[in-house]
């Protein structure tokens, strides 16, 4: 078949549209078509294209298994995109739930805080109660010794001014009898 497609080549040429001889050492066209000839031929018997080809072929695969490197680098890729997303929604969510966490125990705290407050100032309100009821007991008994000692002081010169010696006399007498009486 490559014999046919030789010689129908060859046939064509327009070296066969001259009227010299064709086949002639002296025709250039025969002389180069020769020599393409014997090349051709000299690579075909040394099985160039056999060669050739198995380059090709080995171009070819080595061509084939650096894309499926890159397929699985490039799925190997994606996984670990995907990863570092799962990852980082991950993250993103723990962020989340610890912001929330951390603003639920500062209501917490804040609330806890203010009951401490309220607390706190009720016991104040209560002890300041307290030392102003004690302060009002103590004032009354100071207004009521007080009283007492005038009142006192008031009826000694209203006695001592009513009583003379015979009176005071028989009223400390009286007075005698009446502590005797009882003690008895």
């Amino acid at each position: 078949m490559k014999r046919v497609i030789l010689a129908l080549s060859l046939a064509a040429t327009p070296a066969f549209a001259e009227d010299k001889a064709f086949f002639s050492l002296a025709n250039t066209d025969f002389v180069v078509t020769l020599g393409f000839i014997v090349f051709v031929g000299i690579l075909i018997y040394f099985g160039v294209p056999g060669k050739v080809g198995a380059m090709l072929d080995a171009r070819s695969a080595q061509i084939k298994a650096d894309l499926a490197e890159a397929r699985a680098l490039r799925d190997e890729a994606k996984a670990l995109l995907t990863s570092y997303e799962r990852k980082q929604k991950d993250v993103r969510d723990q962020s989340e739930r610890i912001i929330a966490s951390a603003r639920e125990e500062a209501m917490a705290a804040a609330a806890q805080a203010k009951a401490d407050i309220a607390r706190s100032i009720a016991l104040r309100l209560a002890a300041a109660e307290d030392q102003i009821a004690s302060a009002e007991a103590s004032a009354m008994r100071q207004v009521r010794d007080h009283a007492v000692a005038v009142a006192i002081a008031a009826a000694g010169d209203i006695l001592a001014r009513q009583m003379s010696a015979d009176g005071a006399s028989a009223s400390i007498d009286a007075a005698i009898a009446q502590v005797d009486a009882k003690l008895h």
